[in-house]
């Protein structure tokens, strides 16, 4: 049916419609404040905003800062929808209160915690098709940024180094569809949700229409933990169906699509092997950090290897007291290397052993000073023939909504002229390298790196 535009003046009884809808929409938002910090309803799902959103930003604003959490952006009061819903007739199973109660720990260490505003709203979603950089995640800041730059490392792997067939040329990451997209990302989110599995089953977890928990007024709800159902699988072809049909759980605005994936993981994974994989160094995978929370190592090396080891080295250790520190005992397909000082960490402990700087594919997952980013090249036998290192090429992917392409790298491992220009620019500059070359001397200690044309950053 068509709609008329009518130039008449609305009625009392329009205008005063609108007025109680303005009034409850500016409620809402109040809500929103309150229930950020428990200190009202439970409901946290954010609506459309009304009335006058830089008043209550600036209280919200007020409220966060004497908190001690951070400055809350203010279109956070208004800008995260419902998370994407299934229907609880799919099948699978729902999420009872022990489950509940034991994910919430496993993540945060107790059920006092709910995920904050740059989590709730952190999903996979990819750049432009057909573009320079179609390969790639759109991420944002905050804790999630680590999650969805692993996962993005895991997309470059299937797109590659397919299991079947030859390896693909750099041009393939341009030449993508957005059906192309969105296989590489079922793709990669089943793979690593059947490694977590110990190749045996994966377990994925959509949120459903009703809520099946009741949460304590200790334990806060969040509007989609108590809603989550349980889809168990043993086979990763299907793991991967299953993900490929319901893709807009995970890719949607507002799906919670990395909150859901992590829930996936720590379910594959099982609440007892987790238990198994971490140590003293590590009881829960993610830690508080200015109103948000980043992720732990051991997140990142569940996503990498399918075990959730806390500590980059290799092997186990023994700590001051004797107590065994467990890092990383394979070799995976996707590797790591860091570079930064962490001021919490110790230093012996925090250096990257072989079995991740030295993966099965030439794909890492960088870290530089806390911020997240993907390393690769595209030949598949960087690793696996000495000759290869001498002279090779690399691609470095920063995340950054401003690049437009990834920066082609060229490193020359038999040059020593860095040495030499290290002697020099001691007396010019402060600074003497860029952290992506020092990143890279991590792996290959004496190299040259050539920035062929681009600007160096990072």
């Amino acid at each position: 049916m068509d709609t008329e535009f009518s130039d008449q003046e609305p009625s009392s009884q329009e205008l005063g419609l609108e007025e109680i809808t303005t009034k409850l929409l500016f409620l809402d938002k109040w809500r929103d404040i309150f229930s950020y910090h428990r200190l009202g309803t439970n409901n946290t799902t954010s609506q459309k905003c009304g009335g006058d959103p830089g008043a209550v930003d600036e209280v919200g604003a007020g409220l966060l800062q004497r908190k001690g959490q951070g400055h809350l952006p203010s279109s956070s009061l208004c800008s995260v929808p419902k998370p994407s819903i299934i229907s609880s007739k799919l099948g699978g199973s729902l999420i009872s209160l022990a489950m509940a109660t034991k994910l919430r720990e496993s993540i945060f260490g107790t059920t006092a915690h709910v995920f904050s505003w740059d989590w709730r709203k952190a999903h996979f979603k990819f750049r432009d098709p057909f573009s320079d950089v179609a390969f790639a995640l759109e991420v944002g800041k905050g804790g999630a940024r680590s999650i969805q730059m692993a996962v993005q490392a895991s997309i470059i792997k299937h797109l590659l180094f397919p299991a079947k067939g030859m390896d693909c040329p750099f041009h393939s990451l341009h030449d993508l569809s957005r059906q192309k997209q969105e296989q590489a990302l079922a793709a990669a989110l089943a793979g690593i949700l059947w490694a977590a599995g110990a190749a045996q089953k994966a377990t994925v977890c959509l949120v459903a229409e009703d809520a099946c928990v009741a949460w304590t007024p200790d334990s806060p709800g969040d509007d989609f933990t108590d809603r989550l159902q349980l889809f168990e699988f043993s086979e990763k072809e299907a793991t991967e169906k299953f993900i490929c049909d319901h893709l807009q759980c995970f890719k949607g605005e507002g799906s919670h699509g990395v909150i859901l994936f992590l829930y996936s993981l720590v379910f594959s994974r099982t609440f007892e092997r987790l238990r198994n994989d971490l140590d003293i160094t590590t009881t829960h995978l993610l830690q508080p950090n200015a109103g948000g929370f980043l992720c732990r190592q051991a997140v990142l090396n569940l996503i990498l290897t399918g075990t959730a080891s806390p500590n980059v080295f290799n092997g186990c250790e023994k700590d001051e007291s004797q107590e065994t520190l467990r890092g990383v005992v394979i070799r995976s397909d996707i590797g790591y290397l860091q570079w930064g000082k962490d001021a919490s960490e110790d230093d012996r402990l925090s250096q990257v052993g072989s079995m991740l700087k030295t993966p099965k594919l030439p794909i890492w997952l960088c870290s530089i000073n806390g911020n997240y980013s993907v390393l690769f090249c595209t030949n598949k036998q960087l690793l696996s023939d000495w000759k290869m290192e001498r002279l090779f090429d690399l691609y470095f992917y920063s995340g950054q909504p401003s690049q437009n392409k990834p920066v082609h790298l060229t490193i020359d491992t038999h040059s020593h002229l860095w040495e030499r220009d290290q002697s020099e620019d001691q007396h010019r500059t402060g600074r003497r390298f860029f952290p992506v070359e020092m990143l890279i001397r991590t792996k290959w200690r004496e190299a040259t790196i050539t920035w062929n044309g681009a600007t160096p950053f990072c």
